[in-house]
C-alpha cells in the first residue's frame, strides 16, 4: 500500500532544526546523511504505516498519533505521523530523549 505523504509545517521546522544543527556541527557530510535516513525513513513508512507504535498519550490532540524510529545512525531521532484515509501525514522529528507528550505540543524550539 502506498500513501499520499503530507509534511506538517512543524514537522519542516523539526527537520530544518536538525539539519543545520548537523551542517554546523558535523558538517556536510552528515547533514545529507540525516536528510537521506529521514527521507528513507517516511518512503518506508508510505508502504508500511503500521510499523509505527501507536502511542497511548493523554491529550486528546495526540490520539491516533504513531512513532518510528529514523534509521540508523539516527535512529534516536523519532518520526510522530497519523495514518488517515489514504494519507500519511508527518507531523514531527524530534530527539527521542526529550520529553514527548510536553514538547510534541510545543512549537518547534520553544523548549531549547
Amino acid at each position: 500500500m502506498s500513501l499520499a505523504v503530507q509534511r506538517a509545517d512543524w514537522f519542516k521546522e523539526d527537520f530544518d532544526r536538525h539539519y543545520r544543527w548537523y551542517l554546523a556541527r558535523a558538517g556536510e557530510t552528515v547533514a545529507e546523511g540525516y536528510l537521506a535516513a529521514v527521507e528513507r525513513t517516511v518512503e518506508e513508512l508510505e508502504q508500511h504505516p503500521e510499523m509505527g507504535r501507536l502511542r497511548r498519550f493523554r491529550h486528546p490532540e495526540l490520539q491516533g498519533i504513531r512513532s518510528f524510529f529514523v534509521e540508523r545512525p539516527f535512529h534516536k531521532h523519532v518520526l510522530f505521523y497519523r495514518c488517515e484515509e489514504g494519507t500519511l501525514s508527518i507531523e514531527r522529528v524530534m530527539h527521542g530523549s526529550r520529553n514527548l507528550p510536553r514538547r510534541l505540543m510545543e512549537a518547534p524550539g520553544a523548549g531549547d
